[in-house]
């Protein structure tokens, strides 16, 4: 009775699978390596928590300085005078500045200027037979100077008018001058700063992770990795893994940037225009998105055309300098500058913000540009996934976009 024996080489039992990714989806893998990449880069976890600290901290010293009073002390000596300074600070606080004024009395000028000297006071009122003198060491605040010249006026006025048997009102009657601002809400100077904020993180996001993906890029063909990770995984889903997580990824960094400046904000004198603020935020992120996505792509159309790290100072200008352009147009751009940024893809991601912001723009507009820039997303996306595939392999010396048109796929 014999046994039949089944053998096995060793070849048969220890050769791995051969990759299996016909119709499966790799991408995922590719963008969740990228990300975590990132996130074990130390410089990448510092820069981000030096710029939220930047951020917070302005913020603080605003809502520091914004609430801080202004401790003032005056010395004051003659008939009215201490009644004077008491009205002055009265004035102050009906007017919304923070002045906390404290008044104490001399029995002469001489002992006000002598405290004023001394550093005792920080200003001194006197009332003699000459009239009126407001006391300074160095300098006077423009502002006191203002309150005392007007509650001097309106009591010398009061008292001549009595004097002359009629009063103040009948002397100034018809001589009112009422302020009005035909625009009270506009706040130029939050627009103006909250413009500068959005220019300047597109600018830095864009540049940091566009230099990242076309550094990981660059670096793999570099290496040859390349070479191996083509076996695997096709090339659309290596670049569609690599582009998607660095935008998430530069979405996650811009999200946290903006929510801690809102938070920030409630803690400023800017509370009451923080629903304005976010709503233009929130179009900004939506902004951001297609306009990174728009570019990143070519960021990695920047790394497959170089064969060295060095060479991407010959391969990434024409990126930089269009984000370098959007970030000045954003910054300075008015008018129909603005109107024209705010349809041009990637120029849009910060102009059209702004002019949601100031209340330029129609309820279609940022619609329309949204559209305007996810089409030319589409488009570069098709363009860079060609110029991809067709110079990441190519390892012998730099290509220029010409030459990795020619070649073949």
């Amino acid at each position: 009775m014999s046994a039949a024996i089944t053998t096995r080489t060793t070849t048969d039992l220890d050769a791995p699978e051969a990759p299996r990714t016909s119709g499966q989806a790799v991408w995922p893998i590719v963008m969740v390596r990228e990300i975590v990449v990132k996130l074990r880069d130390r410089n990448f976890v510092v820069g981000t928590l030096v710029t939220l600290l930047l951020i917070a901290g302005g913020l603080g010293l605003q809502a520091f300085l914004s609430g801080k009073s202004n401790d003032v002390t005056a010395v004051v000596s003659g008939e009215g005078a201490r009644q004077v300074m008491q009205q002055v600070g009265q004035t102050a606080s009906q007017r919304e500045d923070a002045v906390n004024l404290t008044v104490d009395d001399a029995p002469d000028a001489a002992a006000v200027e002598a405290a004023v000297r001394d550093g005792r006071a920080d200003v001194g009122l006197v009332h003699d037979a000459d009239g009126w003198r407001l006391v300074g060491k160095t300098d006077l605040k423009p502002s006191m100077t203002a309150y005392v010249t007007e509650v001097v006026g309106d009591r010398t006025l009061a008292a001549n008018a009595q004097s002359a048997g009629t009063t103040a009102a009948a002397l100034t009657a018809g001589g009112t001058v009422t302020p009005q601002l035909l625009d009270p809400d506009s706040n130029e100077g939050l627009k103006t700063a909250v413009g500068f904020i959005f220019s300047f993180l597109f600018y830095v996001a864009s540049i940091m992770f566009g230099m990242t993906i076309a550094t990981s890029v660059v670096e793999e063909k570099q290496s040859r990795v390349v070479e191996i990770l083509v076996s695997a995984v096709p090339l659309r889903q290596l670049l569609a893994g690599k582009v998607l997580g660095n935008v998430l990824l530069a979405l996650a960094q811009m999200v946290l940037f903006v929510g801690v400046g809102l938070v920030g904000m409630a803690f400023t004198s800017y509370a009451a225009q923080i629903g304005l603020v976010a709503a233009s935020a929130a179009w900004f992120l939506v902004f951001f998105v297609a306009g990174f996505a728009a570019l990143a792509c070519l960021w990695a159309v920047a790394g497959s055309l170089a064969t060295r790290s060095e060479d991407l100072q010959s391969t990434t200008p024409v990126l930089t300098t269009v984000i370098m352009v959007a970030m000045f147009v954003g910054i300075f751009g008015e008018g129909v500058l603005r109107v024209v940024g705010s349809y041009v893809p990637v120029v849009s991601a910060i102009s059209m913000p702004q002019r949601l912001l100031a209340g330029e723009a129609a309820w279609w507009e940022p619609l329309a540009s949204l559209l305007v820039t996810v089409a030319f997303a589409a488009w570069t996306m098709v363009v860079g996934e060609r110029l991809y595939k067709r110079s990441i392999m190519h390892t012998g010396r730099r290509l220029g976009v010409r030459e990795a048109l020619k070649v073949d796929a």
